[in-house]
């Protein structure tokens, strides 16, 4: 049973711009125990020497407003391999505290793929999703491939309807892509169901509005530019307007031939010689 209420009052007067993604479960054990299960998702990929901290305050806060027995549980979704935190503890004057919560590095699971391709449950799903997003960066074409695959995938392994809706949901808001890639996979989404003549409604006509692809062609270019631009800045450093202007006269061809080679650039000064020569 999901506490969203309950976790609200816990969660209250936390600085937004550090927030973790977080849910509240009351569960009874095997032997009729009521527990109160609290999961943190630790989204940020930079280190957070606050975290540990963090869980300790959001677990007895848990535990005074309620008296429910607390299991607290960090999922950790960032690059760090060595950042395990897992424990929150202080000694002074002769009063110990410790707090020791069980944690799930989703970066481990990298090296067991071929278990999660055969593993049916949904989260095996959610978690390749997260690796390829966190693995893939400046090739788009790839991740697009990657996505389809993933997508694909939902069909085959036989989930319901509504299970593969709330999965292409999740895959598709992790694993953005440039507009025009993106249009291009959802086309591959409706003619896969039309060969494979599915009863489903496609996700892509679900998410059709709030993708905004009835726009037109060109406003779709000048979005991949922009998503372009912004992540070369990611990458390479802020660029001046120069540089923005010789991107924006690029064309379609030339922008998927940008993003290509943006994975191997080091610098602006590459970028600079990129467009010189192209």
């Amino acid at each position: 049973m999901s506490l969203d209420k309950e976790l609200q009052k816990i969660t209250a007067d936390s600085d937004d711009t550090k927030r973790l993604v977080d849910k509240l479960f009351k569960v009874w054990l095997k032997d009729n125990q009521e527990v109160w299960i609290l999961v943190h998702i630790e989204v940020q990929s930079q280190y957070d020497t606050s975290f540990n901290e963090r869980m300790f305050i959001y677990h007895y806060r848990t535990f005074d407003l309620y008296r429910k027995p607390v299991i607290s549980l960090a999922i950790l979704g960032d690059e760090r391999e060595k950042w395990r935190p897992s424990t929150y503890n202080y000694q002074l004057g002769g009063c110990t505290l410790k707090l020791e919560f069980p944690i799930i590095k989703l970066l481990d699971y990298q090296k067991q793929w071929a278990e999660l391709e055969k593993n049916l449950n949904p989260f095996a799903m959610m978690i390749m999703a997260h690796l390829k997003t966190k693995a893939i960066v400046s090739n788009l074409k790839e991740r697009e491939q990657w996505k389809w695959y993933l997508i694909r995938s939902l069909y085959d392994k036989g989930y319901s309807k509504l299970a593969i809706v709330k999965l292409f949901k999740f895959i598709d808001a992790m694993m953005t892509l440039p507009p025009l890639l993106q249009q291009s996979l959802n086309q591959k989404v409706i003619t896969y169901e039309e060969e494979k003549t599915m009863a489903l409604i496609s996700p892509f006509e679900l998410m059709a509005e709030e993708r905004g692809l009835e726009k037109g062609l060109q406003q779709r270019i000048e979005q991949e530019k922009e998503f372009i631009i912004r992540l070369i800045q990611k990458k390479l450093g802020k660029i001046n307007d120069d540089l923005k202007m010789q991107i924006k006269a690029l064309n379609v061809d030339d922008l998927e031939n940008l993003a290509e080679n943006l994975f191997e650039m080091k610098s602006l000064d590459d970028l600079q010689q990129w467009l010189t020569n192209f």
